[in-house]
């Protein structure tokens, strides 16, 4: 039976080869498996691997870049109120000078009268250029008699030359008849001589009356010159005799007298009198007169304004010492040209004044109401660094770093400000930049919610 059961040994070799077969076919399948596990692994844990390094680093140069707030400029709008001071000035103002040298006699009008034009204001007693004119007037008279003098010495020649051309034509006439009788032997040729010679006598005389004729005329030539000078100097101290009474030269209102009763004026300048008003003492004028009627405004408008003022454009005009009255003026012209120390354009307006509420020198406020055709931008006022390179705004370039910019501030209005150059609209502006964010720093923005 255990012969039977007992295998041989050829099957127990097949047997063992079978074993050995299958147990190699195990091992491969095993390192197969293996191998393929491990590339499910690196192909699923490497990447994550290094997304969890990019975000650890990401983490890192999130907690190392700052964070700031940023904004974009906006555009202000077109129409705006814009509020300036002036200055309140006379439409007409001068001031008074004596052009006679005398005594003041007297005056009339004081500080504060309206007076019309024309109006009698002082009158000077200067006896010099009283005697004056009369000396002129003196020459006149002797000047003209000259005139008449040297006419009728004119008339005496012209009357002296037709005689001479009378005598002379009979003395012509006597001659040629004695020639003919000299010819025909009925008289001699001595008396034929002397009637020659009296014809030549009468020619003499003829010429000497056109030369006294011609010299007549060449003296009433220079005698009528004379009388137009002397007229001239009498007309010219009538004219400053006229100046002994100072008038008014427009209606308006005297708001300076610098002279009393007594005192020495000159001509042109070189008065000094007690002044009555708060002007010097020391003052070569008389008065200073304003007309009140209509009163001009100076404003000094900016520069980025000055684009859109226009001529005939109204404006508001107040002052602080009437409150409940609102003007109306109108830019009547400009100085068309900028000041280069304010930067601004003088410009003028005119305001009816009729009542003589508004008085010269009052300070006014100016509103004028524009509409910009380039409005610029406003940013806030807390976006402005104001250091030794100027006025500027930090602003965040594309690939995240700092760069300052320059720019012109125009209008102020509190809490913000007008930008009027240097920015296109594009930035990205930090709404506080403080010192930490200098020149080329890398920044984080983020964009500020109001």
């Amino acid at each position: 039976m255990d012969s039977q059961h007992r295998p041989s040994p050829d099957s127990e070799q097949q047997t063992t080869s079978r074993r050995q077969k299958r147990g190699i076919g195990g091992i491969g399948w095993a390192v197969i498996g293996a191998v393929f596990f491990g590339s499910l692994l690196a192909i699923g844990i490497l990447p994550r691997l290094g997304q969890k390094s990019e975000l650890q680093a990401a983490v890192k140069e999130a907690s190392t870049v700052p964070s700031v707030n940023v904004i974009a400029p906006r555009r202000a709008t077109g129409a705006t109120k814009v509020e300036l001071p002036g200055s309140v000035v006379a439409q007409n103002q001068t001031t008074i000078y004596a052009r006679s040298t005398g005594y003041l006699r007297r005056w009339y009008a004081d500080i504060g009268d309206r007076v019309r034009a024309g109006q009698l204001l002082a009158e000077i007693d200067s006896p010099d250029t009283d005697q004056q004119v009369l000396q002129a007037k003196a020459e006149v008279v002797q000047a003209q008699a000259n005139v008449s003098q040297t006419r009728a010495n004119l008339a005496k020649s012209i009357s002296d030359l037709k005689q001479a051309r009378a005598n002379l034509l009979i003395a012509r006439q006597s001659w040629e008849r004695w020639q003919v009788l000299v010819k025909q032997g009925a008289v001699p040729q001595q008396d034929a001589d002397t009637k020659y010679a009296t014809y030549q006598a009468n020619l003499a005389s003829v010429e000497a009356a056109q030369n006294t004729i011609n010299s007549d005329s060449a003296n009433i030539k220079a005698a009528q010159a004379n009388a137009y000078a002397s007229q001239a100097n009498f007309q010219r101290n009538t004219v400053l005799q006229s100046y002994k009474k100072v008038t008014a030269p427009f209606a308006g209102v005297i708001t300076a007298r610098n002279v009393n009763t007594g005192v020495l004026i000159s001509a042109g300048n070189g008065n000094t009198s007690t002044s009555t008003s708060n002007t010097s003492n020391s003052n070569s004028s008389l008065y200073t007169i304003a007309a009140y009627d209509n009163l001009k405004v100076n404003v000094s408008v900016p520069q980025s304004l000055s684009q859109s003022l226009q001529t005939g454009q109204t404006a508001q005009i107040t002052v602080r010492e009437l409150p409940q009255r609102v003007f109306t003026g109108k830019v009547v012209r400009t100085s068309n040209a900028i000041d280069p120390t304010t930067r601004t354009l003088l410009t003028q307006l005119e305001v009816h004044n009729s009542d003589a509420t508004l008085r010269p020198g009052m300070y006014a406020n100016v509103k004028f109401a524009i509409n910009r055709t380039n409005p610029p931008f406003v940013v806030p006022d807390s976006a402005l660094v104001v250091n030794g390179g100027g006025t500027q705004v930090a602003t965040v370039t594309k690939d995240h770093t700092v760069h300052y910019q320059k720019v012109a501030v125009g209008r102020d209005y509190g809490t913000e400000v007008e930008i009027t150059s240097g920015l296109t609209g594009n930035e990205s502006l930090i709404a506080t930049p403080t010192v930490d964010e200098t020149e080329g720093l890398r920044v984080q923005p983020v964009a500020k919610t109001k």
